[in-house]
């Protein structure tokens, strides 16, 4: 039983239920529900679906998180970062497939769960460390203004064609602006106004800025745009029929070309809903001193957008919205999420009439007021005083996904913070250090009074010995041994040294040799365990002409009374 609760987390949250419980997840359910409805149709149409896939997105997928999820309030569903990749995805594959759009997610969505499999099966969830805090935050940033600008045409009414990047879709925005939709934008300005006094004011209303009433606002603004529609007869774009009725369970197509030529975006999908997912559940997790289970998370996580797979809906990924929303309404456990799923199913079966009159400029109104709270660059200006090369890493991803695209943008984020890491790695601070005082400590000459002994050299390297700096590192070495042409001792201290390949390997062999016949000896001190493993794996521990020493505090007493001693005898 200890076996299945980990592997399948809802047992364990059964077992220990309390009927108490229950009249929370319950409340926190329907405002759940209620809030999802609307989001979820505007992000359907955000990633170029129709309303129902949204809806269909928010079924299997959330309760298959709820069953295999390991935190116990995120909540899984459509989310906008991964609404518009699938817009992207989609607008560049489907004109050479047909214009196949439902394939082609479903497709994505079946790619994405597996990929996730595939990196808890070899234990990869690392990887998506490649994806630093500038690369997203740029990412995120970029992916904010390119959905404030998608949505600019359902707001103002302007049709526009699809355009190469951002700039040429609002420039074609700027050129209509003749054409603007009067009405569109009167619903789409009020839609606005509506969500944020609402999120503003219905809290204070009962004493409590976080009451789940104050998430109301978008389905508030989108029964008064419906309303407004059938009353007035206003001459809008709307939502239209949407057909009632559950999913039907139906495979993604197989068609090799098209799975091929969809890996790569689906690749990237996966790395960003999963990083999205892990943060927020992390987040969440951290209020209550709890933890989530990051293989749980992979495992779930590739179970909902499997289950999105086969219900025709798109990918899915952890929603911070939406969590907000199952926390604030005090929501205990994943049951929550079951009570959510009944009233989207609810409103599947009978209430999708209501979506005719749903008019377009209030979804564009609540995508636009969703996003726009995610869009920061506060800490820019910090960052560039304490490490300017993450400023142009992130600037770097939001050009590139303005300018090239999602998925190419993403990639050039990522592509840009391997080359600074490698470029900063491959110039290492190297520091000739000295004794701090009588203590054991030895620090950089440069910074501190310090003892040293003119014969003797100690040297810290602070960073591994590779490929990308071996050459730079045995350079500076030598110009410390000609700029003190009385030492007969090099003493490497090796303390931030964790790892060491074999151009690294090859270096230290050419150090030794080339000190040697300078008659200088070369030592190591402070050599980490797995580093000492692998000198001693090979022969250079033998070919070495000093010593391994434990610490540096013991290489320097050594060479130091050695070297007096050798002194006194010449005397």
């Amino acid at each position: 039983m200890k076996r299945w609760t980990r592997h399948v987390p809802i047992i364990d949250t059964l077992r220990g239920y309390r009927r108490t419980d229950f009249g929370y997840d319950l409340v926190a359910g329907l405002v759940l529900g209620v809030v999802t409805v609307p989001q979820a149709v505007a992000y359907a149409f955000l990633a170029g679906l129709p309303a129902q896939a949204g809806l269909y997105a928010c079924l299997a997928p959330m309760v298959i998180y709820a069953v295999l999820g390991s935190s116990r309030q995120l909540i899984v569903g459509p989310v906008a970062i991964a609404a518009l990749m699938v817009a992207a995805t989609v607008g560049e594959h489907a004109p050479a497939h047909s214009d196949a759009y439902l394939g082609i997610t479903t497709i994505v969505c079946l790619q994405v769960g597996i990929l996730l499999w595939l990196l808890r099966l070899l234990r990869l969830g690392g990887i998506v460390n490649l994806l630093s805090h500038p690369v997203i935050t740029g990412f995120v940033n970029a992916a904010a203004i390119l959905i404030i600008i998608s949505q600019l045409p359902a707001f103002t009414g302007i049709d526009i064609e699809r355009g190469d990047n951002a700039a040429d879709r609002l420039a074609q925005i700027l050129s209509g602006m003749g054409n603007l939709d009067s009405v569109a934008v009167g619903i789409g300005v009020a839609s606005l106004v509506g969500v944020w006094l609402v999120r503003r004011y219905a809290g204070l209303a009962v004493r409590d800025r976080d009451h789940p009433i104050s998430r109301t606002g978008p389905m508030i603004v989108a029964i008064a745009g419906t309303g407004a529609v059938a009353i007035f007869g206003l001459n809008v774009d709307t939502v239209g029929f949407v057909p009632a009725g559950l999913p039907e369970f139906v495979p993604p197509p197989f068609d090799l070309a098209l799975w091929l030529d969809l890996a790569p975006a689906a690749a990237m999908i996966a790395l960003v809903t999963y990083i999205e997912s892990f943060s927020i559940g992390t987040t969440l997790a951290s209020r209550q001193r709890s933890r989530i289970d990051a293989s749980q998370e992979l495992v779930a996580l590739g179970a909902a957008n499997v289950g999105a797979a086969f219900t025709g809906a798109y990918p899915v990924a952890g929603s911070f919205s939406k969590s907000s929303v199952n926390v604030a309404a005090g929501a205990r456990t994943p049951v929550s999420a079951l009570v959510c799923v009944a009233v989207i199913a609810s409103t599947l079966l009978w209430l999708t009439p209501l979506f005719v009159n749903l008019p377009h400029a209030t979804l564009a109104a609540i995508i636009i007021a969703a996003i726009v709270g995610i869009i920061d660059f506060s800490m820019l200006r910090e960052h560039w005083r304490f490490f300017p090369g993450d400023v142009v890493v992130h600037f770097l991803a939001l050009g590139g996904v303005l300018l090239l695209g999602v998925t190419p943008g993403l990639l050039l984020g990522v592509g840009a913070a391997i080359v600074l890491f490698v470029h900063r790695s491959s110039r290492p601070h190297i520091a000739v250090v000295g004794r701090l005082g009588d203590s054991v400590h030895f620090r950089n000459v440069d910074r501190f009074t310090t003892e040293t002994f003119p014969h003797v050299a100690a040297v810290r390297v602070d960073e591994n010995l590779y490929f990308a700096n071996a050459n730079q590192v045995e350079d500076r070495f030598l110009a410390i041994v000609e700029q003190h042409s009385e030492v007969r001792h090099l003493v490497l201290v090796c303390s931030a040294i964790n790892f060491i390949d074999t151009t690294g390997l090859e270096m230290l062999r050419r150090l030794n040799h080339t000190l040697d016949s300078l008659g200088i000896a070369l030592h190591l001190s402070d050599v980490k365990g797995p580093v000492r493993d692998q000198l001693e794996s090979t022969s250079l521990s033998g070919e070495l002409s000093g010593n391994l020493y434990p610490t540096t505090d013991e290489a320097m007493r050594d060479l130091g009374a050695s070297q007096a001693a050798a002194t006194g005898e010449h005397r």
